[in-house]
């Protein structure tokens, strides 16, 4: 027996709403959130207060989590909101490697920030389907990427001598076998040139090391544009990919280059 006419053609609504392309869920579907790559970003201390003009007290003197960022999706489910409580057991290591350098005493704010508009996002992959995988899964990389400890044994460190961009990335491609993105700071009024302030390392949906930078590329990175000021701050003047050339990598205020 066949439903009468009325209701056919509600069902015919139904399915074109739920399932088709235009439909209601189409519009948060795959083409406006499909991602290919993830992006471990970190970023220096220093060139973040620099960057926003803040006179940030006793910024950490090492590489910390910036975020893990998909490439191309943003904020993929607005209702599923940030909750402290379910990152509790992380809470030591997230104040020391993921901390909110520009409000030290308010971590949470920046921690929301990422979850609602890249940890949504990431949450398609099993592997980073709750708050606590996502967060959990980030510091499980960045120890294993271990960047502070790289630059270090690399000698590349905090100096009031400038690095060529180049070696930068060329000695962290030898390293970790991948090519990373490095950004940077333009020069201000005054200086002679840029400042490095974020290095990223990508992988891939299998959380495997893959290139940032691939061919045809714009500004030679994988992954979004050049983001700007760090959110809920103002004064920032924003990142760019980093130019061949001299970069400055600024020691911490009081540090001996």
């Amino acid at each position: 027996m066949r439903p009468a006419a009325p209701l056919r053609l509600l069902l015919s609504s139904l399915c074109l709403a739920l399932c088709c392309p235009g439909g209601a869920r189409g519009s948060r579907g795959s083409d406006n959130h499909e991602w290919k790559k993830l992006i471990m970003v970190h970023h220096w201390p220093v060139t973040v207060c620099k960057e926003v003009e803040n006179d940030c007290r006793d910024p950490p003197d090492y590489w910390t989590i910036h975020g893990l960022w998909p490439d191309k999706a943003e904020e993929c489910n607005g209702s599923w909101h940030f909750h402290l409580e379910e990152i509790k057991d992380l809470m030591p290591e997230m104040k020391m490697y993921w901390p909110d350098v520009i409000h030290p005493l308010n971590h949470s704010h920046f921690w929301k920030h990422e979850w609602e508009k890249h940890g949504t996002c990431a949450a398609q992959l099993d592997a980073l389907n709750s708050q606590k995988k996502y967060f959990g899964g980030s510091l499980d990389l960045y120890r294993d990427l271990d960047l502070n400890s790289m630059l270090q044994k690399l000698g590349i460190k905090p100096s009031i001598n400038y690095y060529q961009v180049s070696d930068i990335k060329d000695a962290l491609a030898g390293i970790y076998g991948v090519i990373p993105k490095i950004q940077c700071l333009p020069p201000q009024q005054g200086e002679e040139v840029q400042t490095i302030g974020q290095i990223e390392l990508c992988f891939t949906k299998e959380l495997r090391l893959r290139n940032c930078t691939e061919p045809g590329e714009p500004g030679g990175p994988g992954g979004p544009a050049p983001r700007g000021p760090r959110a809920g701050v103002s004064g920032g003047t924003g990142l760019e990919v980093c130019e061949d050339g001299p970069a400055f990598y600024p020691p911490p205020p009081g540090a001996v280059p």
